[in-house]
């Protein structure tokens, strides 16, 4: 099948840890991922529960170029994590990605909180295996872009 590949981004907020965790974790999808960055576009909308929060949750992601996803709430640490499976992938993933294992962290840091956002995603082949490091680094870019706008709802 080939190796997963994991990326990760960080930025620190000068909010409690338990401020952040409990405004991320509920944030509508389209307000954090409203940018599209290269070739990966912004989320246009979910269809599912709301509130979001409760492990075992799914919900229907679908993003601006009409390509969607799956999104299984599998794991709730308040104030220190929550984690997600992907499946389902439409659209240029597709032939990538097989499936996604994403996780928000926060940790106490000085007098705010560090949020990391990561990734962990199964190739569908080894072939594929090879193209996941370009995604990466475009990963990093909409990630950088995602943790401005956890940023700006923070502190707003």
């Amino acid at each position: 099948m080939g190796e997963p590949l994991r990326v990760s981004m960080s930025r620190a907020v000068p909010v409690s840890i338990e401020e952040a965790f409990d405004r991320v974790l509920p944030a509508p999808l389209p307000t954090i991922f409203s940018r599209r960055y290269a070739a990966l576009p912004p989320i246009a909308a979910t269809v599912g529960p709301d509130p979001w929060g409760t492990v075992g949750q799914s919900r229907s992601i679908q993003l601006a170029d009409r390509s969607s996803m799956s999104e299984e709430l599998v794991a709730v640490e308040r104030p220190h994590r929550f984690a997600y499976r992907l499946t389902d992938l439409t659209g240029p993933f597709k032939p990538l990605a097989s499936s996604v294992d994403g996780e928000w962290s926060f940790a106490e840091v000085g007098t705010g909180t560090r949020i990391t956002w990561s990734w962990t995603i199964h190739p569908t082949s080894r072939a594929a295996s090879y193209a996941l490091p370009a995604v990466g680094r475009l990963w990093r870019g909409y990630a950088r872009q995602a943790l401005e706008e956890v940023e700006k709802l923070l502190l707003s």
